[in-house]
Parts: structure tokens; sequence; C-alpha cells
């Protein structure tokens, strides 16, 4: 897919040199398509790092994607630069009045505050209830699916003993919906949170369809009714690195966390960890454009 960035935005360099195809607005212009408009809000701490996750996840169709991304006014966090978030980001204000393809909500560390407690939940909340009129499809990521199904559907998230990380084995369900074909019946996704969602209040919920959910790690894909909400609970966005970066991390902070489940061969973390959830991650964010967003999206927004 030709994703349409501005020029100078360093995930633009890193994608590229990955040979995936990258476009700026120089050449997007001469293209007589309408390219769908994705706008993403980026409330994760390492926004770079987001941002070239979800552009390779956007790069696997025909399509052409305008791609803006936006960022909270309310709480401007410490781990990526001003003059990053000045030339590359945008505010709810900036895009209120405007219509979009589809929109991904990311994931946050906040999973143990209460809703009300986080700095951004009302401003959130706000571009939930915009998303209602103003965007075809929402993709929602993570605690990003967790505040989602809370706020349309009143589903809240409850504590874990212990925090889920490692690389689980999902069941696909009900694999006649698009956003899961060409799916195996059995694969493999990424989790790396400390809270979840009762899959009985779901399956409770008639306009909600439960698509994959792991034993081990519960929910996976939660879809509403045509896709205009999709909650995605895992993190199918992940290099082959994140869980390894963060299970550093965490050692570092003197958490003494546990080994990701799965992901070091013979759980040794000296060992460099095998990518096993790609093809997975291609098929869930084409599925996602194909068929919730180009194939549902009006020519003129």
């Amino acid at each position: 897919m030709p994703i349409n960035v501005q020029g100078d935005l360093p995930a633009k360099q890193i994608l590229t040199e990955e040979n995936i195809f990258m476009m700026d607005e120089t050449r997007a212009i001469t293209q007589d398509i309408r390219p769908l408009k994705i706008v993403i809000l980026n409330i994760m701490p390492l926004k770079e790092e987001t941002e070239v996750q979800l552009l390779r996840c956007l790069s696997n169709t025909p399509l052409q994607v305008e791609v803006t991304f936006i960022s909270t006014a309310s709480y401007i966090g410490t781990n990526t630069s001003k003059n990053h978030l000045d030339r590359f980001y945008l505010t709810y204000d900036d895009i209120k009045d405007s219509r979009f393809d589809g929109l991904i909500i990311t994931g946050a560390p906040v999973e143990l505050q209460n809703w009300e407690d986080v700095l951004y939940w009302d401003e959130l909340t706000q571009i939930m209830e915009w998303s209602k009129t103003n965007v075809t499809s929402t993709l929602h990521i993570c605690w990003g699916a967790q505040a989602g199904i809370y706020y349309h559907y009143g589903i809240d998230k409850y504590n874990l003993p212990e925090k889920i990380s490692g690389i689980y084995t999902h069941k696909v369900h009900n694999r006649k919906i698009p956003l899961v074909r060409g799916f195996d019946d059995v694969f493999l996704a990424p989790h790396s949170r400390y809270t979840s969602i009762n899959k009985e209040s779901v399956m409770n919920n008639p306009e909600l369809t439960i698509l994959a959910d792991s034993d081990e790690a519960g929910l996976l894909l939660v879809m509403s009714e045509m896709g205009k909400q999709i909650f995605v609970f895992g993190h199918l966005e992940y290099d082959r690195l994140t869980l390894d970066s963060e299970y550093r991390r965490d050692l570092a902070k003197g958490i003494n966390p546990k080994i990701p489940f799965n992901y070091y061969k013979d759980d040794n973390p000296d060992n460099k960890p095998l990518l096993t959830w790609r093809a997975h991650s291609n098929a869930l964010y084409t599925n996602w454009l194909n068929y919730y967003v180009y194939q549902q999206t009006p020519f003129i927004l």
C-alpha cells in the first residue's frame, strides 16, 4: 500500500529501508484517486516506535492511505520530543470538524488507574463520542480497546493477579466474518497488560461478537455489528523485540517481571525471539482497511 505521510517523518525512512512503499505528499497529489483518510490517536509513551509499528501494519494492500497523527492536548508525555509532536501531530481540536474513513486508538500504560483518574480521560471520551458520527470504523488497541468497550458498552476491566506478557495461542470464532478472513484456526499473538475484560459480559451483549480468544490470555478480537467499533485486546502490531524491551525495562525498574511466555527460545532472554505473529497482524489490518473502511466508507466524506 502506498502510505502518504509527511516526507520528513522519521518512521518513513525506517520503513523505506524495510522495502515498504511509503509515499509523500508530492507524489500522492499526482494520483487521481481518493486516498483513505486514517487518523491515529497515539497515546503510547514511545510515539515514534508506535508510528513505525502501525504504519508497517497498514502497508499491505493496494489502497492509498493518508495518515494523520493526533495526540492528547490535556496530557503531553515526556518520552517524545516537543519538536516531533509539533511537526507531526495535531490535536482533537484541529480535526474535530473533519471526517475520516478510519480511526486507530492505541494502548497506553495507564491500565491500573481508574478511568476517571487518567489525565486525558475526558478528552478521550470526547474523541470516542465524535467517532460515532465522523469515522466509518474505529480500531481500538489494548488499553484503548478496554477503554472503548467500557465507554461504548459499559463493560469494565478488572485487575489480573499478575501481568500477562508473552505470545499466546488463540482460536478463531465466527470465521466467516471478514475481519478474520484468511486466519488459521489457531494462531499466535502478543499480549502485554495487567488487566482484562470479562468474556461472559461480552458474550451477553447482543451487539458484540467475539472473533478470537485464548485460554491463557483471554479475549483478543471483539467487534460490534458491521465493524463500527473493533477491539483488539492484544498487540498484533508489536515488533519482534517490543516485549523484550518491555521486559528489560521492567528489570531495570526492579519490578522483577516474569519472562514473557512462549517468547524466547528455551525461556532464555539471551536468545533472540522468533517473530511468529506477523502474518496474522498483516491479515488483521488488511481486512480492517478493506472490509470495514474501504468497502463501507462513502466516496465523499
